[in-house]
């Protein structure tokens, strides 16, 4: 269990690194792609800014002179060009560097308001922009601001709003591998934390099923041992009658203890497809006759029989069937009251011979009718029998159910708990097998 938890521990701590790596990961490349864009915006501003130089130009005096400024001045060309025009009273048009800007970010698949401003570099307060809108506090991307005065008084913005989509679009495919990573990485937790859980199971059905075995065999042996001391001691020699009972008691818990150990051994082979049922055309009266003077002959409690038998006969594998319906007998009168009534009858539809076992016992929960076939179900009988009931491998039904498997059949149950259970063995017909 200490083992279990560091395991989930680790497994929660490397999760929490893998994600933070992650969202690190995205941060940084969502970072990178908005200075990128803030790039861009500075480059859209300049050209726009250079094509309205080019427009206003065009309307001045022939022979006159727009000074760009020295090449290898800090200061932009564009802080010349614009505080030339200034001088002649020239003013440019904020809304027409718009109408630029706005072309150019299409052309840069950046679909995004936008605005342009002119502002005052030193506070940064916005004079004028271009569209009437108020301009958010955040989520916005702001270009450079180039000045268009000499003495730095006016300088000309352009200011993105909710620039998210458009990092966000250019980040489509960085998403899709994370979220692939993801979904990947969890499904490998999820898969390691199944096979964890798996072996956990399996290790306390091997602990549940050792502690059954001990225990069911125990009683048997304790009475074989017990048995053969007695009849050791020699104080039966001259009681004939009591010392072949007691030899009787001893090969009676003896063949109880390899009847065990042959269902285990059998339902290994069934499962591994290396045990063949030697099917022939079986009566079902003598086979249920025989199985009733058995258990109403060693029953300790009053058992009574009803027999019903519509179809006399069954195409099947004598012995196995036997034992698969022995097995069924034997868990109703083990899961019943004090007074045993179990009902056996047969019938036909166009498909099957089905046989079945009513009993007034116990019934079985609705939550438990999933599993009660499954190899080692009764690893439940560690409780059961810490609690005073039946003891047993929980090889029983699975055992009946490998056996009607075998005979390309199906077994089915009905229970009300506290009520009764009725198991139904649904072999097929004779016709259907030749």
């Amino acid at each position: 269990m200490k083992n279990k938890k560091y395991i989930q521990w680790i497994t929660v701590l490397g999760l929490i690194v893998i994600f933070a790596l992650q969202a690190i990961w995205l941060r940084n490349t969502y970072v990178l792609i908005k200075n990128d864009i803030k790039k861009e915006c500075n480059n859209i501003l300049e050209q726009a800014l250079n094509k309205e130089v080019g427009i206003i130009s065009c309307n001045t005096p022939k022979n006159t002179a727009i000074s760009g400024g020295s090449p290898n001045d800090s200061i932009s060309v564009y802080t010349y060009l614009y505080n030339s025009l200034w001088e002649m009273k020239l003013e440019y048009s904020i809304t027409r560097i718009d109408s630029l800007a706005g072309i150019y970010l299409k052309t840069s698949n950046i679909n995004n308001d936008y605005f342009i401003c002119t502002v005052n570099p030193e506070s940064q307060s916005i004079l004028k922009k271009s569209k009437s809108q108020n301009i958010p506090a955040w989520g916005t991307v702001e270009s450079q601001i180039i000045p268009t005065r000499l003495d730095r008084s006016e300088g000309i913005q352009l200011i993105l709003v909710s620039p998210y989509y458009t990092v966000i679009e250019r980040m489509d495919l960085l998403i899709i591998a994370t979220a692939l990573l993801s979904f990947f990485v969890i499904g490998c937790i999820t898969y390691q934390i199944k096979i964890i859980n798996h072996q956990n199971k399996v290790a306390k059905i091997r602990e549940d099923f050792s502690y059954a075995m001990v225990h069911d065999m125990k009683t048997p042996l304790s009475t074989i041992m017990s048995t053969l001391d007695f009849l050791h001691s020699g104080r039966l020699d001259d009681k004939a009658e009591m010392k072949e009972r007691y030899f009787n008691i001893a090969k009676d818990e003896a063949n109880h203890l390899l009847a065990l150990t042959n269902k285990v051994l059998t339902i290994s082979k069934l499962e591994n497809h290396k045990l063949t049922m030697s099917k022939k055309e079986v009566l079902l009266a003598p086979m249920i006759e025989n199985l009733v003077e058995k258990f109403t002959a060693k029953s300790t409690k009053p058992v009574h029989f009803t027999i019903e038998l519509n179809v006399e006969s069954v195409y099947a594998d004598e012995e196995y069937l036997a034992e698969a319906i022995s097995n069924l007998i034997d868990n109703a009168i083990k899961y019943s009251k004090k007074s045993v009534e179990i009902k056996i009858s047969s019938l036909s539809n166009e498909s099957y011979t089905i046989i079945k076992i009513l009993d007034n016992g116990l019934g079985i929960a609705e939550k438990d009718r999933r599993i009660i076939f499954d190899k080692f179900e009764r690893a439940a009988a560690i409780k059961r029998s810490r609690n005073g009931g039946a003891t047993g491998f929980g090889l029983g039904l699975n055992f009946v159910q490998q056996v009607v498997a075998a005979h390309d059949g199906n077994i089915f149950v009905n229970s009300i708990e506290g009520e009764y259970s009725e198991f139904n063995i649904h072999l097929p017909l004779i016709l259907n097998n030749l």
